[in-house]
């Protein structure tokens, strides 16, 4: 997490797409896809949240800008927004966060490769879903464990292979899709429930652009930065949502999985499987790299390496879970409303905090400690964190997820508005902090 000196700066801006791209061919955009039609949504409508969640790429790619100007990780960046001890319980919330969206990964993964082998003759079974998860967290900590050299060249290498293939995907499921619009529409609920899901994934990665762009030289633009990382972004989101909608309105996806592979040709399945396994450890690996460098933002004296076998051993916990304890997609579906409660304000108060300062900040005092100019009231900043509690409280009472219902929802007529609480939170933070907070001069 120290700044990267500006002799080792490396690569440009088009990096970025290969990264972003290649790491959202992940078969979850198609789970995604098919919950928006299971919510009520047509399939043109369905494509339209799944575009307007692409969208998001562009903001969440101009927040690298942060990590070219540092040379450090976002949520070392973040300590200007929060404290640097104020930062601490925000920076373990998104690591849980992160270790959440890798669960969420190698589950679908295992399941995949778990089906190949049942293809092959191998009868199902506890044992050999194990094996299929030991496989699937394999591929991804050999990845991951290397650093980030390794990961952008392998995000590239794996994004020319699955372009491909889920480029076929899409040309088997598109031709069937019923186009035709339903009986009774969505209604707010419906809708407010479909773009949760479709703006969680990419609200997901708010922290952690800069971990991927600090390597970048200073004279990188912020418009090369965004239009690269966000149109990568937005193209493998987008893609693989609409193949989710159409395949929902074709097929029963309540197992997304068996539920896609049955609309595709016999010769074309165990490549889909293959497909959906790549896409779920490309995504793995940046979701898990950057969990090793939060831990070490969160002030634990390990290396990189033990931190991601930490991440790793919690990762494994938690697929098990998903695998053996619970029916994954009502886990996958809970899992994404309730975790919205927490990123979507801290990500409203990071972006809120990076316009204020227009993206300048003092890198030696990011890691100064609380005696440095990030320190603010012990190492606590009023303002940041009141408008991240005000986000997260309008999030919770305005959140309809299976574990939780917040209060608001009935009277809003079944409407889930937590992604506002991005807004909120970013408005608090601009009330309260616009006198304090500026640029930094030359």
């Amino acid at each position: 997490m120290d700044p990267i000196p500006d002799a080792e700066r490396h690569g440009g801006a088009k990096d970025l797409f290969w990264l972003w791209f290649g790491s959202n061919l992940t078969f979850t955009y198609v789970i995604n896809g098919a919950l928006a039609v299971s919510f009520g949504l047509s399939f043109w409508q369905a494509t339209a949240a799944v575009v307007l969640g692409g969208l998001s790429f562009f903001v969440i790619s101009a927040a690298g800008l942060s990590g070219v100007r540092t040379g450090t990780a976002t949520l070392v960046i973040s300590r200007a927004a929060f404290g640097v001890r104020g930062n601490w319980p925000a920076g373990l919330l998104n690591w849980v966060v992160g270790i959440g969206y890798t669960v969420v990964n190698t589950v679908v993964g295992t399941l995949a490769l778990e089906a190949f082998l049942t293809d092959l003759g191998l009868p199902g079974g506890p044992l050999p879903r194990a094996l299929a998860l030991a496989v699937t967290l394999a591929l991804t900590f050999a990845v991951a464990l290397w650093g980030h050299a390794t990961v952008q060249w392998a995000e590239r290498w794996m994004a020319y292979v699955l372009a491909v293939g889920f480029a076929a995907l899409i040309a088997f499921l598109l031709p069937g899709a019923d186009t035709a619009a339903p009986a009774t529409g969505p209604g707010a609920a419906g809708w407010s429930l479909a773009l949760v899901v479709m703006f969680a994934g990419p609200f997901s990665y708010v922290p952690m652009p800069a971990d991927y762009t600090r390597y970048l030289p200073r004279t990188t633009s912020l418009k090369a930065l965004t239009w690269s990382g966000g149109l990568g972004g937005l193209v493998s989101s987008v893609v693989l949502g609409v193949a989710g909608a159409a395949a929902a309105t074709q097929a029963d996806m309540t197992d997304a999985v068996a539920g896609a592979e049955g609309l595709l040709p016999g010769w074309f399945r165990p490549l889909f499987l293959a497909l959906v396994l790549g896409g779920s450890v490309t995504n793995s690996i940046i979701t898990l790299y950057s969990s090793s460098l939060n831990l070490q933002v969160l002030g634990i004296p390990w290396s990189r390496a033990r931190a991601i076998l930490v991440s790793g051993a919690v990762t494994a916990a938690g697929s098990l879970g998903a695998l053996f304890l619970v029916d994954f997609t009502t886990s996958l579906l809970s899992f994404l409303s309730l975790l919205i409660i927490v990123f979507a304000p801290w990500g409203g108060v990071f972006l809120a905090d990076m316009w204020l300062r227009r993206c300048t900040y003092d890198a030696a005092a990011l890691h100064a400690g609380p005696e440095g100019a990030y320190g603010y009231r012990r190492g606590w900043h009023p303002a940041g964190l009141a408008a991240l509690l005000a986000g997260m409280v309008f999030a919770a009472l305005t959140c309809d997820s299976a574990l939780w219902t917040g209060p608001l929802v009935a009277p809003l007529g079944g409407a889930d508005l937590s992604l506002l609480g991005a807004v909120v939170a970013a408005a608090v933070h601009l009330l309260l902090a616009r006198r304090t907070v500026r640029p930094l001069t030359a």
